[in-house]
């Protein structure tokens, strides 16, 4: 048991979390090594000077590798975690299965009421709150101003998939080491599959028809995967299908992305001259659409949640509140300015002035107040979720497909091979799971 004293405690200790209930209290924070939470890690003298009797252990992990750890610790009732850091599609699946410990309790300062509507929605099961958000995101387009300029083009605030095109024609220079496009493509149902599915809302494309069959044997299917191949072939890094969120973010920091679609919570890090030289010359844009009525925009809040199996629950939602309260955020901003506050989750911090006043917030909040997880698509779809479908096989096919749809794009089979590939493994996992009959 890591609650070493609560045995000692009385009655009189009942109802009442006091300091000597605390003592020596250790909890294991599983998270993903996305820039924001590393920054957490380096502010935790504030949370220990609030909470000395709480000790924090972490365990930071490349995304792949978090999900799949945190899954089956939880799935199996491993208790080796007390906060675990997960998404906006787990939330609901698991929270049906009884995994996860309510939060409708966090104190009143937590402010439960100043969560944006949309993000709050994702993480809400039959009014009971199940993780607080860390940050919230859509997606968006962000390129280099000068690059375009020497270009001698204008990349609309809300291009179309032809406009990113040509802006990526136009600005590639692989003598000066500058790539006209990065995009994600590492293996994985929250990596390259975000993206691409993303991608494919906006051709019309969608994953199932109303009867759950698969449509990767779709023209419209086809019509993704073969733009995508091309754009990242043509105008793409090397290696581009070993690069995820992490590495084009770093690609875009050093100044050799001339273009990139991908989350808006890196916006903060595109624009702080501290992390880019380049963080002057960068300009944002709507992500692309094919002028079917939807865009390229996803929605996710990487958020914070505590395991039915922890023994410390009361001791991980005073780390979540500290967390994922109003003054974390003031806190960062302190420390590092308005611009690196975790973005996407508060109303309270697109009404503040000074945020409101950085070039990508009105975008970002736009951004996310845009995607429609009940109607993400251009035909209809018997499921919810953007960039994935809110079903608990979703994410072991997807990251299957997103193999497939990787190996395509090292070359290593044909736009065709992969679709035919992507159908059959689809077809095959979603009949043995019932859902066709």
């Amino acid at each position: 048991m890591k609650l070493t004293i609560r045995a000692l405690l009385g009655a009189c200790a009942v109802g009442a979390l006091s300091s000597a209930a605390m003592a020596e209290t250790t909890i294991t924070v599983a998270t993903v090594n996305n820039g924001d939470m590393v920054r957490m890690q380096g502010l935790m003298d504030d949370f220990y000077a609030k909470h000395p009797d709480i000790k924090v252990e972490w365990v930071t992990l490349e995304e792949n590798v978090l999900r799949q750890n945190v899954t089956t610790d939880i799935a199996t009732g491993g208790g080796q975690y007390d906060v675990i850091t997960i998404g906006t599609y787990e939330v609901p699946i698991w929270a049906k299965q009884g995994w996860l410990e309510g939060l409708n309790d966090l104190p009143a300062d937590y402010d439960i009421d100043d969560l944006l509507p949309a993000i709050r929605g994702g993480l809400t099961v039959d009014g009971t709150l199940y993780a607080s958000p860390f940050y919230g995101e859509s997606s968006f387009v962000n390129y280099r101003k000068d690059l375009a300029e020497k270009a001698g083009i204008t990349i609309p605030d809300a291009p179309t998939w032809d406009d990113i095109k040509a802006a990526a024609a136009a600005m590639t220079d692989t003598e000066a080491g500058i790539y006209g496009i990065c995009l994600r493509g590492k293996a994985g149902w929250g990596e390259n599959m975000a993206f691409l599915t993303s991608m494919a809302n906006s051709y019309g494309a969608r994953w199932f028809d109303e009867n759950w069959v698969p449509q990767f044997d779709s023209p419209e299917w086809k019509a993704v995967l073969t733009d995508y191949v091309e754009l990242l072939t043509k105008y793409g890094p090397p290696g581009a299908s070993n690069n995820g969120y992490n590495e084009n973010l770093t690609l875009s920091l050093q100044g050799k992305c001339a273009m990139r679609m991908d989350a808006t919570v890196s916006a903060g890090s595109l624009t702080d001259p501290a992390q880019s030289e380049f963080a002057e010359q960068v300009g944002f844009a709507l992500a692309p659409d094919m002028g079917l009525g939807k865009r390229a925009n996803w929605l996710w809040a990487w958020s914070l949640a505590i395991p039915a199996s922890s023994d410390a629950k009361e001791a991980s939602k005073a780390f979540i509140n500290w967390a994922t309260n109003k003054d974390y955020l003031a806190l960062v901003a302190s420390k590092e300015g308005w611009r690196n506050a975790p973005p996407g989750t508060r109303t309270s911090l697109y009404a503040n002035p000074e945020y409101a006043a950085l070039p990508f917030a009105k975008m970002t909040i736009d951004s996310i107040n845009a995607a429609d997880p009940t109607n993400p698509t251009v035909k209809p779809v018997p499921y919810v979720g953007v960039q994935f479908a809110a079903i608990p096989e979703f994410a072991g096919l997807a990251t299957g497909v997103g193999e497939i749809f990787s190996a395509a794009l090292a070359g290593q089979k044909t736009v065709d091979e992969a679709l035919a590939e992507a159908q059959a493994l689809s077809v095959a996992e979603m009949t043995a799971a019932g859902y066709i009959k």
